[in-house]
């Protein structure tokens, strides 16, 4: 079981398990065989680190990356709006480094995923691993295309692919009455091909989304949103079977 280990003076964080030891500027840590989150471990020149169990953005933050990973403020809109939960199986298709199916996986969703790199997909189940769901998230190398005929039916299909739009025409044949496929895409040319497809097989409740987030900064002369970056990600399709 890994742990975070939190240098809080520098603002600092380092991910060990129990019995590891850290050499650092900070010192010589040697981690516990026993350790508990909650606790402070002293380096050897007393250098305090308190130890944090795992959350969902830490392990955003903490997963080996294939690539550019699914944003948290994403994600939290594809399980508010999906309401996917313990009793769901969910079909991922794109899996990349692994961040949405680890956080379905953490709600207590049983997960299947496709990724077609093989280095990839290695990569996506030493996180899954990391994660604690390893036991809930199927990480299969393949392009889910080719192995429709041998799926089941979901409560929730997630794409993040670039031919999302023809997974969409096939979402009738893979959601369960009332179930949801929610599409995640960069670009505008794809998601209108996948409002398009979700229209075309009688998919309902379409819906699309940019999804936008800014900080607000706050200092002595007033308050405002931050000007550093607008905070674009990328646009969200849902529709809905009924």
């Amino acid at each position: 079981m890994s742990l975070l280990f939190v240098h809080e003076a520098e603002g600092r964080e380092y991910l060990l398990s129990p019995g590891e030891t850290l050499e650092c500027d900070l010192g010589v840590l040697e981690v516990p065989g026993d350790v508990e989150p909650g606790e402070i471990v002293e380096s050897h020149i007393g250098e305090p680190f308190k130890v944090r169990k795992l959350r969902g953005p830490d392990l955003f933050n903490h997963f080996e990356r294939t690539g550019a990973p699914m944003m948290p403020r994403d994600i939290g809109l594809i399980v508010g709006h999906t309401g996917v939960s313990s009793a769901d199986h969910v079909l991922d298709a794109g899996t990349g480094t692994g961040v949405l199916a680890a956080y379905l996986g953490r709600c207590g969703a049983t997960v299947t995923t496709f990724e077609r790199d093989p280095e990839f997909a290695e990569v996506a189940r030493e996180n899954m691993e990391l994660a604690g769901v390893a036991d809930r998230v199927d990480v299969r190398t393949g392009d889910v295309t080719e192995q429709l005929g041998d799926l089941d039916r979901y409560d929730v299909v997630t794409l993040d692919t670039e031919d999302a739009a023809t997974m969409v025409e096939r979402t009738p044949n893979l959601l369960r009455d009332g179930g949801y496929v929610a599409v995640y895409s960069p670009f505008v040319e794809q998601t209108r091909e996948a409002v398009s497809a979700a229209h075309d097989v009688g998919l309902t409740e379409v819906e699309t989304l940019e999804t936008i987030q800014r900080e607000m900064d706050f200092d002595d002369r007033g308050s405002r949103p931050s000007t550093a970056g607008v905070g674009h990600t990328g646009y969200l399709t849902f529709a809905r079977r009924v």
